[in-house]
């Protein structure tokens, strides 16, 4: 069996990438972050969502982006609420942190070269990205170019291969696709500033 490394935050979008890839026929290993955000459920929702789907395993990867700051996830940033249209389809976000994409792929692929795994599923969308430069096709696309340069692995010829399932899709045709392949949503959680 084929396996992947499949980027887990806990939420709708990466829940389903998780349940497409085993679909697919993929062995999964799910990778989370806690990454000091202020919204720590996430991490509870992952271990949720990897128990349900049986992923083969499960790691939570303990980095501190709090060092950094600037962003309402990691700092103590007002996380802004009821944005119009027009605010969400204009400039990056205060939510967007610094390199979050850039910094979960690069140990995703190292996980992945360690278990000779080729392929790497992230949930990203571009059509609903909210200005996130690290949710974009170019992104993705260099970042697999990148993966082939610098690894041993790469180098060596096995070729890694970064699956956003979802980068086309809307909210709306997300959720359809997680009711369609029985995913239990009600596991998931998808709120950047969750009350208790």
């Amino acid at each position: 069996m084929k396996r992947a490394v499949v980027l887990l935050s806990g939420g709708i979008d990466s829940t389903t990438t998780l349940a497409i890839a085993i679909a697919e026929g993929y062995e999964v290993y799910a990778l989370s972050f806690d990454y000091g955000q202020r919204h720590q459920i996430e991490v509870e929702a992952a271990r949720r969502v990897a128990d349900s789907l049986a992923a083969k395993e499960h790691r939570v990867a303990k980095i501190d982006m709090r060092i950094f700051g600037g962003s309402a996830l990691t700092d103590n940033i007002d996380v802004p609420k009821q944005r119009s249209e027009t605010e969400i389809a204009h400039g990056i976000p205060v939510t967007y942190v610094p390199a979050r994409n850039t910094i979960f792929l690069a140990y995703a692929l190292a996980w992945a070269e360690m278990i000779s795994a080729s392929d790497i599923f992230l949930g990203v969308n571009a059509i609903d990205y909210s200005g996130y430069p690290d949710c974009r096709p170019e992104f993705i696309e260099a970042f697999e170019t990148l993966a082939n340069l610098g690894t041993k692995a790469g180098v060596e010829g096995r070729r890694f291969q970064i699956h956003t399932p979802l980068i086309k899709f809307s909210k709306a045709e997300i959720i359809r696709k997680a009711v369609e392949i029985a995913v239990d949503l009600s596991l998931t959680h998808s709120c950047y500033d969750p009350s208790p």
